[in-house]
């Protein structure tokens, strides 16, 4: 029979059997999914909830993680009560296979987020990928190149290659008649989720960004703070970040 053990401090609900056989180095997955989803300009209630492909957008990445075999728990950070309850209904629509599930409340920034959901890991967590929600069509492969590269070098993210031509001006408000400084392309990456680190290590730099006040966008420039170098795991498969109501129509396309 399994066991639910809530946590009145950390507002945690544990599910799992009376005896779970951990893996070598037990690795949780954060699902980010407390976000507000503004740019959607009002077509869905929550992104991540938004129906895609006949399953809830949180589902798709979350079913990659299972078949990849590479996690032993999740943490889905949500953004309130209301939420929750609707995150655990569609939860309900896929098979967990027995994944013992945490839920740590979202803060105001994603970063204060990440560090509500990494302070509830179990002390035998030893590796933990930070997850967008927002990105369903993370495959299956790229959550096992990234295992690899985060045991063997202890951070690593999934990004790929910008093929654009990118130009940097000297101050963001001045567009007109402004300097345009050429960068050279092929020492640009575009950071994707998931990003994966030794839990250890990623949660003293984001003791670090708390202590300090210090603002971040992702959890690379988090490692970056204390020191950390972080291993590029070069992704060439499709892994947008659904953001507008178009970008749901394109992955719908994707899926097909």
């Amino acid at each position: 029979m399994w066991a639910i053990r809530p946590d009145s401090i950390t507002n945690r609900i544990t599910l799992s059997p009376p005896a779970l056989k951990l893996s070598a180095s037990p690795a949780s997955a954060i699902i980010l999914a407390a976000g507000s989803g503004s740019r959607m300009q009002g077509t869905v209630a929550d992104k991540t909830l938004a129906p895609l492909n006949g399953l809830p957008v949180l589902c798709h990445s979350i079913r990659a993680f299972l078949a990849s075999g590479c996690i032993d728990r999740f943490t889905i950070v949500y953004r309130d009560a209301a939420q929750k309850a609707e995150l655990e209904d569609a939860l309900r629509q896929i098979d967990l296979q027995g994944t013992p599930l945490d839920w740590a409340l979202g803060g105001d920034e994603r970063q204060d987020s990440v560090y509500n959901a990494l302070r509830i890991q179990p002390e035998f967590c030893t590796h933990v990928f930070i997850h967008d929600s927002a990105r369903p069509l993370v495959s299956t492969d790229s959550i096992q190149a990234l295992h690899t590269a985060v045991l063997r070098d202890h951070a690593a993210v999934l990004a790929h290659p910008v093929t654009d031509t990118i130009k940097r001006i000297p101050t963001a408000e001045q567009l007109t008649q402004t300097e345009l400084e050429d960068l050279d392309r092929s020492r640009l990456w575009a950071m994707e989720t998931p990003q994966a680190f030794a839990l250890p290590d990623i949660l003293k730099a984001y003791q670090h960004v708390h202590d300090f006040g210090l603002r971040i966008t992702d959890d690379t420039a988090a490692a970056a703070t204390i020191g950390l170098n972080t291993t590029i795991v070069p992704n060439h498969a499709p892994n947008l970040k659904i953001t507008t109501p178009e970008d749901l129509s394109y992955a719908a396309w994707l899926l097909q």
